[in-house]
């Protein structure tokens, strides 16, 4: 997801400054930000901790859309008229955001600052993840779908360096992100671990010869793992 970084910009003590319309609050690891199917009022910004996107169909059938972590807007539907949440939002960690009101929001944008700018990045780069997603979805198999969500979760590819460990999450919600049953990302995450692409120590560390699995086209040998460097 679009991280709001600018020089000098500081986004959480711009979104705090004693105005009306703002707060911070504060959720315990699997509590519930927003559930789907409240009222969209609100938009949320993430300063520290994981939070996870997800839908649950009619019939009961569940999926996680994103994970999102520090520096990530979530709730914008609201901006666009968006009546009540499509997607529910909880806490995979213990969490700390940013909640803005509505009109609150509205305002701050129309100032033209350079959050609005800043915003409006987030919100491209937001748009360019919902395409690389679809994308992955339509063409590319579970293994590297598997394998681009984990290198999404250690940051790897985004501005700063690139996370050391992943927090935890489970092979049910990675199941969920990649379209596909519990028991191939347990045969997916066993065969990346064999290979030296990952690791558990003390948590999932994820190594940049994970994406070897992304450039690896299908029926070709399977890529040694010859580079090492911890994520």
């Amino acid at each position: 997801m679009g991280r709001i970084r600018a020089a000098g910009f500081d986004a959480k003590t711009f979104l705090t400054k004693a105005r009306t319309g703002r707060a911070i609050a504060v959720y315990r690891e699997k509590q519930v930000v927003y559930a789907q199917g409240d009222p969209a009022d609100a938009v949320f910004y993430l300063e520290s901790g994981q939070v996870k996107l997800a839908v649950v169909a009619q019939r009961g059938k569940s999926a996680v859309l994103a994970i999102l972590g520090h520096g990530d807007f979530f709730g914008e539907g609201c901006l666009a008229g968006q009546p009540i949440r499509t997607t529910a939002a909880l806490a995979m960690t213990e969490v700390s955001v940013v909640r803005v009101e509505k009109q609150a929001m509205i305002g701050l944008l129309h100032d033209r600052s350079i959050f609005f700018e800043c915003f409006m990045a987030h919100l491209l780069a937001r748009n360019m993840r919902v395409e690389e997603d679809l994308v992955d979805q339509l063409f590319n198999p579970s293994e590297k779908r598997l394998a681009r969500v984990l290198l999404m979760l250690a940051s790897f590819g985004k501005e700063g360096e690139p996370e050391p460990m992943i927090p935890k999450v489970s092979q049910a919600v990675l199941a969920e992100m990649v379209g596909t049953t519990r028991s191939r990302i347990n045969v997916f995450m066993n065969k990346f671990r064999k290979l030296g692409f990952i690791e558990y120590n003390d948590g999932l560390h994820i190594h940049s010869s994970l994406l070897n699995v992304l450039l690896h086209e299908e029926g070709a040998e399977e890529p040694p793992a010859i580079h090492r460097a911890t994520l």
